[in-house]
């Protein structure tokens, strides 16, 4: 008699190799120095524009590159990783990412560390999609939904610890050492991998890679955001912004004409006709568009303007950063409950009311005040990316499961690097037309823009500049909440009321867009 039961595959191993828990182990090692790294330089850019001189437009590009870096290949490295192995692409990213961090520290130059950290993020691209990957090879599918929550625990935990190690290290051993760190955490990880970490690879056949569409979306958006950050020293009105603006328009154009006519497109456009997809890929943008501007400034409000030290103004961003720990689990049980429909746009307006109640703070608010809108935004955040997740990867065929989490991974750093470029763009605005009737010159007025009072300023002149920058901080929060509440409106017209998913399936589909796995 033929057995009917299903086949299962034997994912138990005797030795360390291929073993599930030193899989996760393994991989824990790149989530955490990624993880760190997104949170950890905020903390150190006074430090680094104090010590080269960076200029503010500089300064928002050792942010901003970083995140391009991570936009532009995170699709490209999950499918190098089910081309050409997993575990040999997650530990070559690993290795890259620790050279690059130390070169960081090593060059001594503005230049220098936007280069390498352009590096660090293309190297982050190459590990992150696969760690995922190697979990869902080696876990059996009953144990995955644990793995998954310890996946998305070694990611928030390092996100959370960012701004206190990199106080810490930047008080005691300078700025350099917030990027030696990553060094031993690579080393040890990389040998761990080495021993424990099975290769595995996709089992479908495999087209060509879309170079032409890697190159075609990655120097679009890159035009986009020079055109943004460079606005502020070339002008808005002036030929080279106007002229960047139009190169990346048409590159992203001659990007979907692309798309449109290769067989195996980098990223399917027919995904785009459901709205669930579109509108949650909107939702993560303004999530990390949000996030990350308002976290930036906020840096250089604490430590600039009111002259912070840098550990403890880690501490002061904790409720910020370390609720989101809890943030996402609690999401994946609201969208069980409520849909991913209602608790996107719940997580759009919470960040939007959070941005709101931060409109009141000035030179000596109390700190107990703005506890309670970080914590707002923590779960707003925690909420909308959830949500989005799930409406993302939730509205594609399951065939396209893994470009939708891609996709996902690109509009968050896409956001994440538009919100810094943005925020910067409008409080730059406000001090120079705040400063007006004040002598200073561009530099005095570039560094206001970062928090820096002029020294030479005096009595009713120091006020007024303060304002200008508090002013131009408010007006930025005020777009942020003005995109987030629009965002939420097209959810709410848009998106039609799905399915309620498991709170299993909705944690693993945030992890995998989180991830970008392709």
């Amino acid at each position: 008699m033929t057995s009917t039961a299903p086949i299962r595959r034997d994912t138990r191993s005797s030795g360390l190799r291929g073993n599930p828990t030193a899989t996760l182990v393994s991989v824990a090692f790149g989530l955490f120095m990624v993880g760190l790294d997104a949170t950890v330089v905020s903390i150190a850019n006074p430090a680094i524009a104090a010590d080269l001189g960076t200029s503010f437009a500089e300064l928002q590009w050792i942010t901003n590159v970083y995140l391009l870096g991570l936009a532009a290949f995170l699709i490209l490295g999950g499918k190098i990783g089910d081309r050409f192995g997993r575990r040999r692409t997650y530990v070559f990213g690993v290795a890259a990412f620790a050279l690059t961090s130390v070169a960081i520290g090593l060059v001594g130059s503005t230049t220098g560390v936007i280069v390498f950290r352009a590096l660090q993020g293309a190297s982050a691209a190459m590990l992150m999609p696969q760690t995922l990957a190697l979990l869902r090879s080696t876990f059996p599918r009953e144990r995955f939904g644990m793995a998954v929550g310890v996946w998305g625990g070694v990611s928030s935990v390092a996100i959370a610890a960012g701004p206190i190690v990199g106080g810490a290290l930047v008080a005691t051993l300078g700025w350099e050492s917030i990027f030696y760190i990553n060094a031993p955490i690579a080393l040890i990880g990389v040998i761990f991998s080495a021993l424990a970490l099975k290769e595995s690879t996709a089992e479908r056949q495999q087209g060509r890679f879309d170079i032409l569409g890697v190159i075609l979306l990655a120097t679009g958006l890159a035009s986009l955001i020079v055109a943004i950050v460079q606005a502020e020293v070339w002008g808005w009105s002036s030929g080279l912004t106007i002229g960047a603006f139009v190169l990346g328009i048409v590159l992203l154009g001659l990007f979907v004409l692309t798309e449109w006519r290769t067989r195996n497109p980098l990223l399917p456009l027919t995904l785009f006709g459901s709205r669930g997809f579109s509108i949650g890929g909107l939702a993560i943008g303004t999530n990390f568009f949000t996030l990350l501007g308002v976290t930036f400034f906020l840096t250089l409000y604490l430590m600039n303007l009111r002259g912070i030290e840098g550990l403890t103004a880690g501490l002061m961003l904790l409720p910020l950063s370390g609720v989101s720990i809890i943030a996402s689990p609690i999401a994946a049980v609201v969208v069980h409950k409520i849909t991913a429909k209602w608790t996107m746009i719940t997580g759009l307006l919470l960040i939007a009311v959070s941005f709101f109640s931060l409109v009141a703070t000035s030179v000596d608010s109390p700190y107990w005040g703005m506890v309670i809108p970080f914590v707002a935004l923590s779960f707003g955040v925690g909420f909308t990316m959830t949500a989005g997740a799930d409406s993302i990867v939730g509205s594609a065929p399951v065939q396209y499961a893994g470009v939708a989490g891609g996709f996902q991974a690109t509009m968050l750093q896409l956001g994440g690097a538009l919100g810094t470029a943005v925020f910067a763009a409008v409080v730059s605005s406000s001090v120079n037309s705040g400063t007006e009737s004040i002598d200073l010159t561009a530099p005095d007025r570039g560094s206001l823009a970062q928090g820096i009072v002029p020294a030479q300023l005096t009595g009713a002149d120091v006020v007024a500049a303060q304002d200008a920058f508090l002013n131009g901080f408010h007006n930025a929060l005020v777009v942020g909440a003005t995109v987030a509440v629009v965002v939420a409106a097209l959810a709410l017209v848009f998106i039609r009321t799905r399915r309620h998913a498991s709170v299993k399936t909705v944690l693993e589909e945030t992890v995998e867009g989180e991830a970008g796995h392709r």
